[in-house]
């Protein structure tokens, strides 16, 4: 199906439009899904803490808090988005659409990015704040480039997500809850993912945060290219590498989607 640049571009501004309206149209989403987060962050704050540790572990905490709200947003609001799409009927709707699946799927990354930085943003200043955070960045420019490639990079994996969850069915809602705990762990949420060890690591820098959070944190504190897994341009480097693999990746994804609809009508009947 071919379809004009301008007709894809509305596409994915009005799939942006309902996730930033939508996603704060109920306040009590906004409170609830600011102050869990900084709970359970505030845990390991306090842990660290207890036990004396170096203060930039209480900085790499908030950070890793705040950037699980994107986390959160590719699994709940990408990877399981088309299975829920199905479910409720809009699927179908999507398929004879005269745009690219790709534009839905920027769209819901475009609205999702929105909607994950307002949380995002009020757990890290809240934080930040509340903790008495010790910044000492390094390079503005840098850290603002290795989280836009973290984020696209995040998104393109979300994209992928969304189409072989939905693929299987009900086992969307099962592989998103099996992804949610051992990124936290891999990434190196609240901890520094050298840790891991340089093997288990270097494994788990195949998922974009993990990458993302270290440099962030080597840049935004004074001893954090101490703490560093990689050398911060390499990372960079790797991330700009996932942004491509993963795009790639969910197009053929939703190629292969689509074929499987028109060969055995999957998209649209139980078959499960």
């Amino acid at each position: 199906m071919k379809t004009d640049f301008k007709t894809n571009i509305k596409a994915i501004i009005a799939r942006a439009y309902v996730r930033v309206v939508a996603g704060n149209r109920e306040p009590s989403w906004v409170i609830s899904e600011t102050v869990l987060p900084l709970i359970s962050t505030a845990a390991f704050v306090y842990v660290y803490k207890a036990l004396n540790a170096p203060e930039e572990f209480t900085g790499f905490v908030v950070l890793g808090g705040a950037m699980s709200a994107y986390w959160m947003t590719v699994l709940w609001s990408m990877a399981a988005q088309f299975y829920w799409e199905k479910e409720i009927g809009n699927l179908d709707l999507y398929m004879i659409a005269p745009i690219s699946r790709m534009s839905i799927l920027l769209g819901m990354a475009s609205g999702g990015f929105v909607y994950a930085s307002v949380r995002a943003g009020s757990v890290f200043l809240l934080g930040s704040l509340i903790f008495k955070i010790d910044f000492g960045v390094i390079d503005f420019g840098r850290l603002f480039l290795i989280f836009i490639l973290c984020q696209f990079a995040l998104f393109g994996l979300g994209m992928l997500f969304s189409s072989l969850f939905m693929i299987y069915g009900r086992e969307a809602w099962h592989g998103v809850s099996l992804f949610q705990e051992p990124v936290y762990l891999l990434s190196g949420f609240y901890f520094p993912v050298k840790s891991l060890g340089f093997t288990l690591a270097l494994t788990a820098s195949l998922i974009p945060l993990t990458l993302g959070l270290d440099g962030m944190r080597q840049l935004a504190f004074k001893k954090g290219v101490e703490m560093g897994f990689l050398n911060i341009n390499l990372e960079i480097g790797i991330l700009a590498f996932l942004c491509v693999f993963f795009m790639v990746a969910s197009h053929y994804a939703l190629q292969f989607m689509e074929n499987l609809g028109k060969k055995t009508g999957r998209l649209t009947l139980r078959w499960q």
